[in-house]
This record gives structure tokens, sequence and C-alpha cells, in this order.
């Protein structure tokens, strides 16, 4: 009797070792960039060249499947099952384990959704719908790597059906199969790259514009099916050179400021095309990616993979800060030996175990942390860090009401939120930092709802009121603030209301102030006549502050009320979490006392430049200092009882505004 190997309908292609030589450039590429970005600069490309080798590999062994007994889907995702999960649960139960042991509710809670997301497969959409102006940075998330292993299962989930399909289309003989394909790859890279600019987050997480860098793989199998190897040696071994040296100007070229994937990914995917397409002959695909050490890096890429990022991103959250140099070195030889031990005793003691039973027992696995991530998720299993004391600090992070209590509307085509009734129409017109004191407007609803005048709020995140401010991340801001600047000098609104970072943006003496404020003003610039015009490293801040200070003017020139709103301290001194005391793996406790911070002089200097532009174009200017500030140059970090007064380094939580921030007062209602 056959072995049950034999009897698969699956057809799979003649092992490469150059394949796992070139897995082993994409691995230590990916391994390299988030240990030393400094040294790696694009190695995230690594997880295109995963994408491409995957889809030549499964695509190879679905067209010899359709084009022999036919394709079963089953047995396809049960290899896949054998293939993914048993490293994938051993290193979730880690990062959940260890998770419990490190993290602080706030932490671990996310790390139940992640946990649920990625036992779906879905984590890539988890981690698109988080990332926003208050998502935690992306080293501190244990899982947020699986994002491309989720792309990978969601194609495979898709693609086998519509090669099934296209196979059957007009015969039966799979004819038009290429054409599809074709269509499909080019759909995709041309919403690659029309989204990049305008919806970079979704280009990156969005399965769709990633589409083609898997099928350009496909395309690739399907050419090797339907024609003979290369014989032309001149050939073979140009595309080896050629798809080495594209890969190569890749990982010097491509930097995280690039838009990624676009037009860039194209030199890690070709790359791999090439080296791929140059067939096992070649003589740099066979001594140096079929080379012994290329070739076992290959082999544990997979759990490599898995193992590298939690290590790391633990590594930076027990030390709440960038890891050093020892400690990450180390962390990439645990990462190593783990998935040494990972492939030799998980990995291949599985695969050798034929039975249904494997199977249905790594799906119960999968099951279990889906369920153990829905627990964490609702809080129903707490972390070993739950002093009261910390999780208030905690809870004070997450402290942030708006759009609570408004009203979503459209004005002029854009997205505005509304509340009141009021005779007196005020547009308050800025980034996050008016965002904020959405809570007083709705207490004010709340207490005294026949004194608030009608408001909008026509904000966007790091997208300042200032006419002629750009920052090409963001293609958005520049539309949507010409149009809600047109709203603002129409006869519908009486009172503007301006705010923004101001700090952010014009104060290029200091850093990006604190976690969640706008992007360093590195990237912003003036735009005009003569051209760009950076806030760093040029006069963009002078022609800044001219064109709010035009643009003030303009409005009390149109009959409008305007108001100026400054900025309360801001600095990583003012971080909740840097009242809590203690170590991740002892024991950890928070301030309850009253702590202040220093008012950066920097920042002084910038408010009273404003406090002046202000006045002189005829601004009532808002100061938010005195209702923080303790004294000239001391600001509370806490108040009595110890309760933080900011939700981050850059803004005031929703608590404190709701009650505190009557200085706002003046705009938002009509005077007694």
């Amino acid at each position: 009797m056959p072995r049950q190997e034999e009897q698969s309908l699956l057809a799979h292609p003649k092992y490469r070792p150059d394949i796992d030589g070139l897995r082993a450039i994409a691995v230590l590429s990916v391994v390299g960039f988030h240990a030393f970005p400094g040294w790696v600069k694009g190695g995230f490309i690594g997880v295109d060249i995963f994408f491409v080798i995957s889809g030549y590999l499964i695509s190879t062994i679905i067209f010899g499947s359709l084009a022999g007994e036919g394709f079963s889907y089953r047995e396809f995702y049960a290899r896949r099952i054998r293939r993914i999960f048993p490293a994938l649960l051993v290193v979730m139960a880690a990062t959940f384990a260890f998770g419990w042991y490190v993290l602080l509710a706030d932490e671990f809670r996310q790390l139940g959704k992640h946990l649920l997301a990625s036992a779906g497969f879905v984590v890539n959409l988890a981690l698109w719908n988080e990332a926003g102006y208050f998502d935690t940075s992306a080293e501190t998330k244990p899982l947020l790597h699986l994002w491309s292993l989720a792309v990978e299962e969601q194609f495979y989930i898709f693609w086998p059906v519509l090669l099934g399909l296209a196979w059957r289309f007009r015969g039966g003989n799979g004819r038009h199969l290429g054409t599809w394909m074709w269509i499909a790859t080019g759909l995709s890279f041309l919403l690659n790259v029309y989204a990049v600019h305008r919806h970079p987050t979704a280009t990156f997480y969005s399965p769709l514009p990633r589409i083609w860098e898997l099928a350009a793989g496909a395309l690739l199998a399907w050419n090797a099916l339907r024609r003979e190897p290369h014989r032309n040696w001149y050939r073979r071994e140009l595309r080896s050179v050629s798809g080495l040296v594209l890969i190569g100007l890749g990982l010097v070229l491509i930097t995280r400021g690039k838009s990624f994937p676009g037009w860039w990914a194209l030199l890690p995917v070709l790359g791999a095309c090439l080296c791929i397409s140059a067939g096992p002959g070649a003589w740099l695909n066979r001594q140096l990616l079929g080379s012994r050490p290329m070739v076992w890096v290959g082999l544990i890429s997979y759990p490599l993979y898995l193992w590298h990022w939690p290590l790391l991103a633990y590594a930076r959250i027990v030390e709440g800060a960038d890891p050093d140099r020892t400690t990450r070195i180390a962390a990439v030889i645990a990462s190593v030996l783990l998935a040494w031990l990972t492939y030799r005793f998980v990995e291949l003691g599985l695969r050798r175990r034929r039975s249904e039973g494997v199977v249905k027992g790594l799906a119960s696995g999968m099951v279990a942390v889906a369920v153990i991530g829905m627990v964490l998720a609702g809080r129903l299993l707490p972390p070993r860090n739950d002093d009261p004391g910390v999780q208030a600090i905690v809870a004070a992070g997450g402290d942030w009401a708006y759009p609570d209590g408004l009203k979503e509307t459209k004005v002029r085509g854009e997205t505005v939120y509304t509340i009141g009734e009021g005779k007196e129409r005020v547009l308050l017109l800025g980034d996050s930092h008016v965002e904020q004191f959405g809570p007083r407007a709705v207490e004010l609803a709340r207490i005294a709802p026949g004194a608030l005048k009608t408001l909008y709020f026509g904000t966007r995140g790091a997208c300042p009121p200032v006419p002629q401010l750009f920052e090409d991340r963001d293609l958005a801001c520049g539309p949507r603030r010409e149009q809600l600047l047109k709203f603002a000098f129409s006869e519908e609104i009486d009172t503007v209301v301006l705010g923004a970072c101001w700090t952010c943006y014009f104060d290029i003496e200091e850093t990006t102030p604190g976690s969640s404020a706008p992007p360093a003003p590195d990237h912003y610039y003036f735009l005009d006549l003569q051209g760009r015009h950076m806030l760093r490293g040029g006069d963009g801040v002078a022609r800044s502050l001219v064109s709010l200070e035009t643009l003030i003017k303009l409005l009390r020139a149109a009959d409008k009320k305007v108001y100026l709103i400054l900025n309360p301290p801001l600095s990583t001194n003012f971080e909740p979490r840097g009242l809590i005391h203690g170590s991740r793996l002892g024991t950890m406790t928070a301030s309850t006392s009253p702590v202040s911070a220093p008012f950066p002089p920097t920042q002084k200097r910038l408010q009273e430049q404003l406090r002046e532009l202000g006045q002189r174009a005829g601004a009532v200017v808002l100061d938010p200092a005195p209702t923080v500030c303790v004294t000239d140059s001391q600001c509370m970090l806490t108040g009595v009882g110890g309760d933080p007064v900011y939700k981050d380094g850059a803004h005031l939580r929703a608590e404190f505004v709701r009650k505190a921030a009557t200085f706002l007062d003046p705009a938002l209602t009509v005077s007694p």
C-alpha cells in the first residue's frame, strides 16, 4: 500500500536550496532592521521577498494539482495548518505568558486583542483599525509582526478559489489562467501606487494593495510550468546577479521615510523574482544562496521571524526605552537559538506525524488562543502588575473623550462634529490640541445648555490651521483645511477659534514633545511660489507665523471674532507613566502626591511670541498655562490626590479638561 503522502492530490515542487537561501536573506534583513535599524535601514523589504517566495511555491503546488488529478482544498488547508500552526502556537503561548508577567493593564488588554486577531489571521486588519494619532508605539506591540502572516493567509483563502475558477473557464484547460492572474496583479499594483500617499496605513496593512507581490510569485510559477528551464547560461547568470543587485539596492535605498510599498516595492519584488527564475543552476544561486549556512538559516527562517520580534518588543517594554546594543544582540542570539529548537523539536516532530488528529489538535490549540485573547480583551484576567495606583495611571493614558457627546455632520463635504443650539455659531479649527477640549463643550452642554453657542469642531490630527503649511504624509490635510476655511469666512460662522500644537510645529529648538504629538517638524514645510520652506532647516517657521497672523487679520476683516488658543506645557516630563516606579520584572507602584514639572523655556518664548502675534492681529488669546501651572516655571503633572492632569506628554486628559478648562468658556458660551 502506498504511503499517505503518495496518495496526496497536491503536487509539490522539487526542493530548491537556493530558495531557502533567499529566505535567509529575507529573514536576516527583517531581523537586522528591527534590531539594528541604523545599520540595515531597508531591512523591512524582507517581508516583500517572503511574499514572492510564498506566492511562487503555493501557486506551483496549485498549478500542478489542477493539471493533475485535481486540487483538494481540504488537504491544502490541512497542510497549511501543519506548516504554520506549530511554531506559531508556541510563540503565541510564550508571548502571552511573558505578557502576563510584565505588561500593564492596557497593554495586556491590547495583547489580548492581538492574540484574538492573530488566531483568526486578521491581525493586519486589527492593526490597521488601531493605527491613528493615539496609537501606541509599534515597537511595543509584541505580535505586530504577524500582520504579514495574516496577509499571506488571506491570500491563501481566495487565491486557490480564483485559480480554480479561472482554470475551468472556457473548457477547463487553464488557457486563460495567466490572463486572469495578470489582471489581478495589475489591479493590485495600481491600487498600491494610487493609495500609498493617500492612505499609507491602509496600503501597508490591507491585503488588496499587497496581492500583487504574492501574485508576482504566482506568475513566475505559471511561467516556469509552461517553459523549459534556462538553457542560455548567460541569461541565467544575468538574472541571478540582477536579482541580488535589486535586493541590495532595496536594502540601501528604501528607508522608513519612503512611501512604501508603492513603486519602491518593485526593487525587492523584481529582485526576488529574478533570483527564483534564474534557477538552482545559476552560479550565485548555487554557491551563495544554496550554501549550507544560508540554507540552514532559511530552514529556520519561519520560527526565527516569529521569535525575534516579541523578544525585541519585550526588551523595549522592560527597559522603558530602546534597549542598548548588548541587549539587542542578546535578543537576536536568543531568537536564533529558539528558532532552531522550535524547528528541530516542534516543526519537524509534528510534520512526521501524518494522522488527522495532529491537524485537529493544532486547530483546537488555535481556538484556545482565540479564547484566551477574548478573555484578555474583556479584562477578565488581570496582569500580574495589578496595583490600584498603577492602574489609575494606566487609565489616565486612555482618558480621551473626543468626539464623545458630539454630533457628526457634513460641512462642504467634510465631516465635522457639532454641539449646542446657541444663536452664535463658532468654528473650532485645529488639530488634536483643539479636539482635547471637546469634553469641556460636552460638560457645558450638561451644566449650562442655554449658554452654549453652536459649536463646530473642524479638526484633524497633526493638521495645523495655518494656510500653506503642509506635510507630505497627510495629503488630506490641505484640501480639508481649505474647505473649512471657506466655511469660516462664510456667513454661517460668527466666531473662529484657532488652536494647534504650536510647540510641535514651531519650537524647532526641541524634538517632538512627548508621545502622541504630531510628527517632528522635520517633514513640515511652508509652500509658496518660491517653493518649499522647511520648518526645520529653513525659514518655514517665520513664514508660517506670518501666514497665521494674516489669516487672523483676514478673519477680523470679515467681521469674525477670533480666539487663539495657546498650548499648555508639553514634554516627556508630563507623561503619566513617569509616575510609575519599580521594575517590570519586579514590583511596580505609583506616586499619589502632587507632582510638578518644569515649563520648557523654549516653549515659554514661543507662547509669548504667539500671544503678541494674536493680540497684534486682533484675536483674543486664551492661555491654559494659569490653569495648569502652579508657578511661572512649574506646572502640574498631577493634582490633588495624585490624579494625572495629562493623558500623555502632549495632551490634557478628558477628566481634567471637563472640570478645569474654564479658560475656554468665553469662546464657547454666551456671557451672562
